[in-house]
């Protein structure tokens, strides 16, 4: 089997939406989805893009998952690294390799870059996922918690 990893192009743009809608509906999300087509044609094809994202391909070239992604860094290494915000693979195409040759690619874009790290965050509930991350040799940062200002919280910060 050809597995094929490739950069989104501005024609994806309505294929990642629907993979971002179908990840929120698997995380039990889905009403929390704002983000429009136009949201992520600014934010992936724009001037001056900070968000990047791969397509993975079946050996027909019909698009089966993706990788959206972002740079981080890090003040202790004094590099940048690799956010990895979504990782989705069709339900019809998981165990294929897709998720696995998605993440390879993302980590060759890092190692090519001088990048630090790559890094994600998984639902703890997501026991699939967890082993599959683990077996690829990830480690959960147990020792960290994340933390998220949004809404009327940021706004009350802002003010």
């Amino acid at each position: 089997m050809s597995i094929k990893v490739r950069s989104a192009t501005v024609a994806d743009v309505p294929v990642i939406l629907g993979f971002i809608r179908d990840l929120a509906e698997y995380e039990k999300e889905l009403d929390k989805v704002e983000a429009t087509e136009d949201d992520l044609r600014a934010a992936l094809f724009g001037q001056e893009p900070k968000v990047f994202a791969h397509i993975a391909q079946d050996p027909s070239g019909t698009p089966v998952g993706f990788a959206l992604w972002f740079l981080n860094f890090s003040t202790w290494t004094g590099k940048h690294g690799i956010y990895l915000e979504d990782l989705y693979v069709t339900p019809e195409a998981r165990g294929g390799g897709y998720g696995k040759a998605l993440l390879a690619e993302l980590a060759r874009v890092a190692v090519a870059r001088g990048y630090a790290r790559y890094e994600w965050a998984c639902l703890d509930w997501n026991t699939p996922s967890i082993r599959f991350y683990e077996s690829l040799g990830a480690k959960a940062m147990n020792e960290w918690t994340g933390y998220r200002l949004a809404g009327e919280a940021l706004r009350a910060v802002a003010r």
